[in-house]
């Protein structure tokens, strides 16, 4: 069965004050970075499905074609 000791990722209490503060550090930062992506690739593809305007001629139209799909 394997245990934590199998993972070969040092303790912090095995790791010098320095060293714990580096790593502790590094977490929050990858966090951090991989929240940002996120949210500005969520952004890009909202901007990306932009609804171009639509005339009145067109939106007639669409309602003339969900009136008839409601009379059928």
């Amino acid at each position: 069965m394997a245990t934590l000791e199998d993972l070969g990722i040092p303790s912090i209490t095995d790791m010098s004050q320095d060293e714990a503060i580096e790593h502790l550090r590094q977490i929050r930062l990858s966090r951090r970075t991989s929240k940002q992506t996120i949210t500005k690739s969520t952004v890009a593809k909202a901007k990306a499905k932009a609804v171009p305007k639509v005339s009145a001629s067109q939106a007639a139209n669409l309602l003339k074609l969900l009136e008839d799909l409601d009379n059928d």
